[in-house]
């Protein structure tokens, strides 16, 4: 009988348990399939300062070999010695990700000296902060170069070997600005989607092989990168939001706290992983009612400074070591010790 209460209920029974049953199955799945990091190969871009330092800790503490790749000599070799602390086997190599060449032989030099590749994080990555007037066709070229053919470079260089593992993880870190284009940071949203796009299209084309690609969404975090933003726009104090916003606790997440559930994301394998409940909420709002996510940011936007002419380094800015900026940086500047940033006002 059509609408019987019985059937429906016998039917909806079974609808239930077989969710139930594809739950457990796939809870078993990802606890059986989670990848075992201890004595495995890790390649880091921008891996001397920040979260790159963060994951390279994280990394040694699971057994980790470590190869981590910057374009400072200097800064590695620092990065080199905090990881010595840890006994980690590291090596490092000087390298420049927009150069196509330069990434290919860090590939390749990981590869010769440790003989495997299992686990590639793309993260090496520039701050432009400014409203768009400020910015150029030379500022949007530097952040594709980065953080979009950056990530392109080495992971085609590493493509060939990792297929050949039985198992091997491609981690890209991207942005909440691949999933929502904020004020005064386009160039770097236009880059970090670009990068989401590579990421996702990816995974979807290697899902049948060894290699799991993860994509990371990061909202802010406090590592004290802002010291190292370039800010346009900068004589009416374009730097003082950022560094507050990346400062404060429940805006900007624990860069440690970052890295763990990175390396866990790394472990089983994730499709992808929003990091910090802001990032989250703006991920899934925007996903929901776009238009409206634009006129908040559109608001947002007339509250921020309009600047036109100056440019600084967030190391160099006057209106950080301003007493009342200078306190409510205290924990980016705390950060920016903890994880080897070079300027710290």
């Amino acid at each position: 009988m059509p609408g019987d209460p019985m059937k429906l209920l016998s039917h909806r029974n079974a609808v239930i348990a077989g969710l139930a049953v594809g739950g457990i199955a796939t809870a078993l799945w990802s606890r059986r399939s989670k990848m075992d990091l201890k004595g495995k190969v890790v390649l880091i871009t921008g891996g001397s300062r920040g979260l790159g330092l963060a994951l390279a800790r994280g990394f040694a503490v699971e057994g980790s070999r470590i190869a981590l790749c910057a374009r400072s000599e200097e800064e590695l070799e620092r990065a080199a010695q905090d990881l010595s602390k840890l006994n980690a086997e590291v090596i490092t190599i000087q390298c420049d990700v927009s150069d196509r060449a330069q990434a290919e032989r860090a590939v390749k030099s990981t590869l010769d000296h440790f003989g495997q590749l299992d686990v590639l994080v793309n993260n090496a990555g520039k701050i432009q902060v400014g409203p768009i007037h400020t910015m150029t066709v030379d500022d949007f070229e530097s952040a594709m170069d980065v953080m979009f053919w950056g990530t392109v470079y080495t992971t085609l260089a590493a493509l060939p070997h990792m297929r050949q593992r039985s198992e091997s993880r491609i981690v890209n870190i991207t942005s909440i600005g691949a999933k929502v284009s904020m004020p005064h940071l386009v160039p770097y949203s236009c880059a970090k989607f670009a990068a989401a796009a590579f990421s996702e299209g990816l995974r979807a084309e290697l899902q049948s092989t060894g290699v799991r690609v993860v994509t990371i969404i990061p909202g802010l975090m406090r590592t004290g990168s802002y010291l190292n933003a370039e800010f346009k726009g900068a004589e009416k104090g374009e730097a003082r939001w950022f560094s507050v916003s990346a400062s404060t606790p429940g805006l900007a997440m624990p860069a440690d706290s970052a890295a763990k559930k990175i390396i866990s994301a790394t472990k089983t394998g994730a499709a992808e992983r929003i990091l910090g409940l802001p990032a989250n909420v703006l991920a899934r709002f925007h996903g929901l009612m776009p238009a409206t996510t634009t006129e908040i940011l559109s608001f947002v936007n007339r509250l921020l400074p309009n600047g036109s002419k100056m440019t600084e380094r967030g190391s160099n800015s006057r209106v950080l070591r301003r007493p009342v900026t200078s306190v409510l940086t205290k924990l980016g500047r705390e950060a920016a010790r903890e994880y080897l940033q070079p300027s710290v006002y």
